[in-house]
This record gives C-alpha cells, sequence and structure tokens, in this order.
C-alpha cells in the first residue's frame, strides 16, 4: 500500500488541488496492494461527512481544566467512538513501580544519606488527562499528593527543597524498621517557547537546571512519559547513576533500562493502534463493531479481556497498562510489532480498501511517531485500509484542519487533537 506523510506546513489549497489532479504521490488517489492483490479502492464518499465513522484516539474529547468528557463528541454520530489505555491503571502502576524500586534499594538510592529521598517529575501537559493522572498517580504512590476540589492537585510545584509548596506535602516510607521522608523536590511542565508540551528537549534543559540547583539531593526521576525521560536520562541520570521512569515503553526507553533505566508502562499500543483502524473497519463493512474485538471476525482477529475494556457510556475503548522494569523488558524490546491476536489478514474480497484521514497532533512526539504510527501502518494493511497520515506541529489545530479541505474523499477518519477541548475544530468541518 502506497502511503505517504503530508508536509507539515503545506496549505489546504495544495493538499486539495494534488488530490484533485489524481497526483500519483497522493495517497488517497492510489490503488492499493493487498495480500492479495491490486484492489480498486472503493469509496462512499457520497455519503454526508457527517454521517461517516470516526474516532477519537489519543486524546480524548474533554474539558482540559475539569477531565470532564465531551459527550458531543463522542456522540458525534452513531459510528463515532474513543480509543485510548486506562489513563488512571496506569498512573497507578508508574507509581506503584516507582515506589517498589524504592524498597527494593533503600540501601543505595538516598545518594546524600540525608534520609530523604528526593524525586523531580517532568509533567507532560497540565490540561491533558492523561498527564494529570500520571503526576496524581506518582504522588498517590509516594504519599506526596494533597487532596485539592476532591482529587489530588496535579499542579506543577515549581521548586519545593523545602517542603513547604501547597501543590504537594512530604511522604514517608519505611524499610526495615528504618523510616525515611519522600519528597518532590521539583515539577514543571515541559512546554517550549512555540507552546508544544511534551517536550523533550524542555525536560532535558530542566534536569540541567535541576541538577545544578539541587545536586545530590535528588534520588529519583520521574516523568509522564519517555521522551521527555529519556532527555533528561541522556543528559544527566544515566552519567550519575539516578533511575529515571518513564511511560509509554518506546524502544530506545526499554533498551536504556539496561543500562539504568529504571523503568517504564507499556500502554499496549499495539492494542490500541489496532482498535483505532478496527472501529472504522467494523463501521465501513456495516458489521457490529465488536467484530474482530471481544468476538472473532472472519479471519480469525480477536482480542482476550486481560488487554482492554469498551465503556459503553463513555463509547470509549481503553487498553491496559504493563509495568516494564529489569525483570521483564527483554519481552517489550521492539514497540512496533502488532498483537499477534489481531494479526491475521483480511480478506481483500469482504473487506474492501476504503480511505481514512488520519492525523497525527505532533509529527515530533516520540511515542507517537516512533511506536504508534508505524504500528498503524502495519495494521493498515492488515485490515484494507488506505490511510492518509497527516503530522501536526503540536501547537495549532488549524495547522491540521487546514489540511481537511475535502473530506468528501474520505471514507472515515481518525482524530488526534492537539487539545483535548478542541472536537469542535474537526466536526464543524464533517458538518458542512
Amino acid at each position: 500500500m502506497k502511503k505517504k506523510w503530508v508536509a507539515l506546513m503545506m496549505t489546504a489549497v495544495f493538499a486539495f488541488s494534488t488530490a484533485a489532479c489524481g497526483s500519483g504521490n497522493n495517497a488517497a488517489t492510489n490503488d492499493n496492494q493487498t495480500g492479495d492483490g491490486d484492489t480498486q479502492v472503493s469509496s462512499s464518499s457520497s455519503s454526508e461527512n457527517k454521517d461517516k465513522p470516526l474516532v477519537w484516539f489519543n486524546r480524548q474529547p474533554s474539558n482540559s481544566s475539569t477531565g470532564e468528557l465531551d459527550q458531543t463528541a463522542l456522540n458525534f454520530n452513531k459510528d463515532t467512538y474513543y480509543v485510548g489505555f486506562d489513563a488512571n491503571q496506569g498512573a497507578e502502576l508508574q507509581g506503584q513501580m516507582v515506589k517498589d524500586y524504592i524498597e527494593q534499594n533503600i540501601d543505595k538510592i538516598d545518594r546524600n544519606g540525608d534520609g530523604i529521598i528526593g524525586y523531580v517529575l517532568a509533567i507532560g501537559d497540565i490540561g491533558h488527562n492523561d498527564s494529570i493522572a500520571r503526576t496524581r498517580g506518582v504522588r498517590k504512590a509516594l504519599g506526596t499528593g494533597v487532596e485539592k476540589d476532591g482529587n489530588i492537585d496535579s499542579e506543577p510545584t515549581g521548586t519545593n527543597t523545602d517542603g513547604t509548596s501547597a501543590a504537594v506535602q512530604d511522604g514517608t516510607i519505611e524499610v526495615g524498621g528504618k523510616e525515611y521522608t519522600i519528597r518532590e523536590l521539583a515539577s514543571q511542565e515541559m512546554k517550549n517557547s512555540a507552546g508544544a508540551t511534551w517536550d523533550a528537549a524542555t525536560a532535558g534543559n530542566a534536569i540541567g537546571t535541576w541538577s545544578s540547583s539541587f545536586g545530590d539531593q535528588i534520588d529519583v526521576v520521574v516523568s509522564n512519559n519517555d521522551g521527555m525521560g529519556m532527555s533528561m536520562f541522556n543528559a544527566w541520570s544515566k552519567d550519575n547513576g539516578v533511575p529515571t521512569f518513564g511511560y509509554d515503553a518506546n524502544s530506545d526507553a526499554v533498551a536504556a533500562i539496561a543500562d539504568g533505566y529504571g523503568g517504564t508502562i507499556s500502554q499496549h499500543a499495539d492494542v490500541q493502534a489496532y482498535l483505532t483502524l478496527r472501529v472504522l473497519r467494523n463501521a465501513l463493512d456495516g458489521v457490529d463493531v465488536d467484530t474482530g474485538i471481544g468476538t472473532p471476525d472472519d479471519a480469525g482477529n480477536v482480542l482476550s479481556d486481560d488487554v482492554y475494556v469498551y465503556k459503553a457510556d463513555e463509547r470509549s475503548y481503553y487498553s491496559l497498562n504493563v509495568a516494564v522494569t529489569a525483570d521483564n523488558y527483554k519481552d517489550f524490546t521492539d514497540s512496533t510489532v502488532v498483537w499477534a491476536p489481531v494479526s491475521n489478514q483480511l480478506d481483500a474480497s469482504a473487506h474492501p480498501t476504503k480511505k481514512v484521514w488520519l492525523n497525527i497532533y505532533n509529527a515530533s512526539d516520540n511515542f507517537l511517531s516512533s511506536t504508534y504510527q508505524p504500528l498503524l501502518q502495519n495494521y493498515d494493511d492488515l485490515l484494507n485500509l488506505d490511510v492518509e497520515y497527516i503530522g501536526g506541529d503540536g501547537q495549532t489545530e488549524s495547522n491540521i484542519t487546514n489540511r481537511l479541505g475535502n473530506p468528501s474523499q474520505y471514507d472515515a477518519f481518525a482524530i488526534n487533537m492537539v487539545k483535548t477541548d478542541n472536537a469542535a475544530s474537526y466536526t464543524a468541518i464533517l458538518n458542512q
């Protein structure tokens, strides 16, 4: 199957013109190669765009301040769903992983012997539900969280070497009959000057500043994702023997566990990527949405209930998370391998090729570009979907929506927003 990345700053006019003139390089106009040979792309472009299958993925439509789900976006039409992972379950796993490591290595983790286990925290996006959950998960497990409006406060502390921040409190842990204090020395949102969040370079700079200021007070580094975690690990933690914990199980982070990276969390991206395209395939085929998910399809693809959950009231599929540590990291070294139980090719005669418009909110995002998209590209072949991949700049919604100038040429849409509040920016286009 022929595909192409649309250039980051391509205008909507150019994108439309190349499609209209039948450019041989445009993924939306090419015939597709499947396991059974050349297949003519089947299009339902005569359908109303507002009625076409839509899946939100990775960023759940929600209020970035309160976390309340955007039910209007989640119920845009009868074939609209969200695909992500169980953020709270994963957050609890990450926090427990950090706590377990501290307990198991208490004899060497307190680098300056002051009885205080100090950690720094890289926060990805203060308005992102997953980032909020991970911050809360770590603080809950380590006893450093304080309640605010019925939940653990997820706001950054800034600098907190004296333990006086209102956003956190000192926790305690007892190991071998001795009590230790656990303190969040510092935390901040990793946003760059252009406004992009989850920014690895910003995290690398932050650990440089923190290490210069706090030195051997830093015993543990925690990050909301592996992109930022690896930036801090490579910039400082590795050379100083400080365990660093991330999230996503990116291949480089998993490999780094052999060099002292403390651990990470696999959010089963292989399952997520499959679900992202599978719900579209089912809607396009007019079959039950559970086909190939909870019940086998005609090729034998099916998921077990220990790798995902479906919440009907949220119209959302969530993959379950797995902790990746020194004990099991060799099982996770390639993050782009499809999940074996759903790796069977669909018959193109029964499931003709359809066109899908799919965007990645930030083409530079480590997890999405190095793990999620390669998985999607593996599954789109198996599911006979001709996917056009759009890479955003991670900063503005218009950088993406400007390239959805002719939605009528697609059969379905998979959307990864820059901000969780902005679903209407996309549904407005589909409603035209």
